[in-house]
């Protein structure tokens, strides 16, 4: 496969250096792309560098995850409008650990090949630097004037950020240069791949490599995600999609990519799966034909939830969201653990009611009208449960005088009450 023609028509080359694509159809190239560690889980906003990784193993090449430990301790001014928070080296080593595990679902740690993936962490040959060791190997070849021209630095520069550029982060492109420096001399890396905002700190890197040892190294960058509508991707009012079921469980995970429109389904499925032109392709006609039957979003939700999760978690995601928008019964709903049901049914109306009472035995019809106010009256209630439109826990209930005891709760803590198809209610026992 050819790593180039393959990101092309998947739309996922911003810049490339010229000579970059003769350099990859000549030899197995090693190159790398660098993560930040600054949380112990990547969200989705990284997996767009993280597929580039995984389209270059494929492809024959040796990727480089570089774990930035160093330069998480300083951060990134590159779009940014505020310096970031420093971490201990504690907190990097434990982030780095994570993110490897997360990257091994997609990456190739493990085998004999010649271009198995490898884990990098500047920090391991930055942390005995010296300020003094620094500025005489990598400050001397780089001018001011050179670094003064980034977009990066003119953007903070020119009144984007409140408080202007600090020192530290103005070395930072100095800092990834040095990077890609010392893997070019270590591991014989030729290329670095990021995103599009980090084309000036790439440029850096291959200015260095030049000035130091005359060597010619190259860059590819993607271009930055965006929704259709200009918004900003992978960011929703709960804040990030994490690859982590610990800050995102599966069936959101799964839900997110679902939800897409049909616009950056089509763009999405080119970029966030290693599915191929052609099926993409069949897909994208399949939707055209038929674009409420969804099959682009639901190939795309399948593919990613399979990739970061598992198969389990998948089939476990569309049983539960069977459960709020199909015919699903009530072992499926008792399946569901604490995290999933809350995350089932967030948005819909939620009454707090006593243990104690539900402990003794409570009638259903009390419940529901005076403890909880899912019907305006006993009356009324009384008529839907004989026409057949109420149901509690997915299960119709057909006596009038039904009474509900902590039997009844799902997890020991939840009772679900349906009025009618699309109306629920969920009690908590507190």
């Amino acid at each position: 496969m050819n790593f180039v023609e393959e990101l092309t028509w998947r739309g996922m080359v911003h810049t490339m250096m010229p000579g970059t694509e003769e350099l990859l159809a000549k030899e197995m190239v090693t190159g790398y792309l660098g993560i930040d560690p600054t949380a112990d889980s990547l969200h989705i906003g990284h997996l767009c560098g993280v597929m580039i990784l995984k389209h270059f193993q494929r492809c024959g090449h040796k990727p480089l995850a570089l774990v930035g430990g160093a330069t998480g301790m300083i951060g990134d001014p590159s779009g940014k409008s505020q310096e970031r928070n420093l971490l201990d080296e504690e907190t990097l080593r434990h982030n780095q650990e994570c993110i490897k595990k997360q990257l091994s679902k997609f990456l190739d740690f493990e085998s004999d090949a010649p271009n198995k993936a490898e884990l990098v962490n500047n920090y391991d040959w930055m942390k005995d630097f010296t300020f003094l060791d620094f500025a005489r190997t990598v400050g001397k070849h780089i001018t001011v004037n050179y670094m003064m021209a980034k977009d990066s630095v003119q953007k903070r520069l020119n009144g984007e950020a409140r408080d202007g550029l600090s020192f530290t982060e103005f070395t930072y492109q100095l800092l990834q240069g040095y990077d890609f420096l010392h893997l070019y001399e270590t591991k014989n890396c030729k290329l670095q791949m990021g995103g599009s905002d980090q084309w000036g700190n790439i440029t850096t890197g291959a200015e260095l490599i030049r000035r130091t040892n005359g060597g010619e190294v190259f860059a590819l960058t993607c271009p930055l995600i965006t929704k259709a509508d200009g918004g900003k991707f992978g960011k929703t009012e709960s804040g990030n999609i994490w690859l982590d079921r610990r800050y995102t469980s599966p069936y959101k995970f799964y839900q997110f990519w679902l939800n897409v429109s049909d616009a950056d389904a089509a763009k999405y499925i080119k970029i966030f799966t290693a599915l191929s032109k052609e099926e993409i392709d069949a897909l994208i006609a399949e939707q055209e034909a038929a674009p409420h039957l969804r099959p682009l979003q639901k190939r795309l939700a399948k593919e990613v939830t399979i990739m970061v999760h598992s198969e389990e978690d998948y089939d476990a995601a569309v049983e539960a969201s069977n459960i709020l928008f199909g015919n699903s019964t009530s072992d499926a709903l008792k399946k569901l653990d604490e995290a999933t049901l809350l995350d089932v049914f967030n948005g819909v109306p939620q009454f707090e009611v006593s243990r104690d009472e539900i402990a003794g035995g409570v009638k259903l019809i009390d419940l529901c009208t005076e403890k909880a106010n899912v019907f305006p009256s006993k009356g009324e209630m009384r008529k839907l449960i004989q026409s057949g439109g109420v149901s509690v826990n997915k299960e119709k209930v057909a006596d009038t005088d039904m009474v509900v005891t902590c039997d009844n709760l799902l997890d020991g803590k939840y009772l679900l009450v349906q009025r009618g198809k699309k109306n629920y209610y969920l009690l908590i026992a507190k």
